[in-house]
Order: C-alpha cells, then structure tokens, then sequence
C-alpha cells in the first residue's frame, strides 16, 4: 500500500467523519507541499518528489472515488471533483518532470479550500 493510502487508512480509522478525513489528508498534502515551497532553495530533489508524489497518490485516490459508480455523490459533484483531479495530476506530472516552485502555489490552495470545505469553515 501507499504511503498516502496508509496515511489515509491510518487517519480513517478514527472518529472523525469521512469528511474529516479527507480535510485532514488533504492538509497533510498541502503542508508537505508548503513545506517544500517554503525552503525551495535548499529543498532536494527527493523532497520535492516524495512531497509531489504524496499529493499524486492522495488525489489517484479522490479520483479513483469520483469515477465509482457506487458513489452517492451526484453526478454533477463527481464530475467536479474529476476536473480538479485531472488538474491537479497535471500539475504533480509537470512539477516530477520538471520542478519549478510556481506550481506548487496551485496545488496547495486547491488542498487547503476542500479541507476548509469539506470540514465547514469554508
């Protein structure tokens, strides 16, 4: 298992609601994010890459659950969630390739506004 799906499924198995969870999972993502932007000059490639690579697998998995039909979102919902995907995967494919720190700003609003929606302080 991934090292995101175990920090998901870890986090899952407390009481917090799934929506919870997710907020939590996707502010993990955007600190590790943060964290690298923050210190970009003196950052290896390796931390660029395991933080990069954490926000992949966290969001394989939104996108993996917005595409299951047995999801009780609407249509509309997952199709929404499928766009900020597809973006999002775009731009950690872009930054693996070829790390530049103007892309992480992006990414790390998009984590921080779902977990404040998902967790109602939007």
């Amino acid at each position: 298992m991934s090292s995101a799906a175990q920090a998901y499924a870890r986090v899952a198995q407390t009481s917090a609601s799934p929506r919870e969870i997710e907020a939590q999972a996707l502010l993990k993502a955007a600190n590790k994010l943060q964290a690298v932007l923050n210190d970009w000059n003196k950052v290896r490639n390796d931390e660029i890459a395991e933080a990069v690579l954490f926000n992949r697998k966290l969001w394989s998995i939104f996108l993996s659950a917005a595409t299951d039909d047995k999801n009780p979102q609407t249509v509309d919902v997952r199709q929404r969630i499928a766009d900020i995907g597809v973006f999002v995967m775009t731009q950690t494919a872009e930054l693996q390739i070829n790390p530049r720190s103007e892309l992480l700003p992006a990414l790390i609003d998009i984590n921080r506004n779902l977990a404040a929606g998902l967790s109602g302080r939007a």
